[in-house]
């Protein structure tokens, strides 16, 4: 087995400590950074997606495994020229106001970092005027927001609102998610898309991002 396939067998297990040792023996080896995060970080992130998907691994697992391709990415990325990390695309994600839950957005959050896409994460309870100042200023290809509660679920076409007064919202698209939100509610306010869960989220924002959603 390589060294790559060695490191993402680790990252798929959430093995840290040894994915942290086995990312820097295979820099010591000569292997080149962006090689490491293409080939062995992003492609066990793929299999933790799928596997998830399959049943195989749950929520926590999925949670582990990608801190631990986080882990190995702060010790690839200072390594790495800026054009050489090849952004899938830029995400800008946070829970709507007057909500507080964010273990869902982290993991989803965590789980686009892993498939390649730069994520702004701007926490929860964020309100509408936010997440229209960060769409001006970052100018993001998407942007996802979380709701868990009934009672906050509504925040989320204020958001779609307010991006179309602002005249954004034809420059980004949205998904929403969370325990609270329905297929036919993101339907109905105006949502480009919506995931049940992180894998549906990352499916969703790659097929965005090359034209097949």
């Amino acid at each position: 087995m390589s060294l790559l396939d060695e490191l993402k067998e680790l990252v798929v297990k959430g093995d840290m400590v040894n994915a942290v040792e086995k990312t820097q023996k295979a820099l010591d080896e000569g292997l080149v950074p962006g090689k490491l995060i293409d080939e062995a970080l992003i492609a066990a992130m793929d299999v933790v997606g799928e596997k998830y998907k399959s049943g195989e691994l749950f929520v926590p697992e999925m949670l582990i495994a990608a801190k631990t391709m986080q882990a190995c990415m702060e010790k690839l990325e200072p390594l790495v020229a800026a054009d050489e990390l090849k952004s899938a695309g830029k995400v800008v994600i946070g829970t709507v106001k007057d909500d507080l839950h964010d273990i869902g957005k982290n993991l989803v959050a965590m789980m686009l970092r892993g498939a390649g896409f730069e994520v702004v994460d701007l926490g929860v309870d964020v309100a509408a005027e936010e997440f229209v100042a960060k769409v001006k200023e970052l100018k993001p290809n998407i942007l996802g927001m979380s709701a868990l509660l009934t009672t906050t679920v509504p925040q989320m076409e204020l958001v779609i609102k307010a991006l179309d007064d602002a005249g954004l919202r034809s420059q980004v698209q949205v998904i929403v998610g969370g325990a609270a939100v329905t297929p036919e509610f993101a339907k109905n306010i105006g949502a480009d898309g919506y995931a049940p869960d992180a894998t549906g989220a990352v499916n969703w924002a790659k097929n965005c991002m090359t034209g097949s959603k």
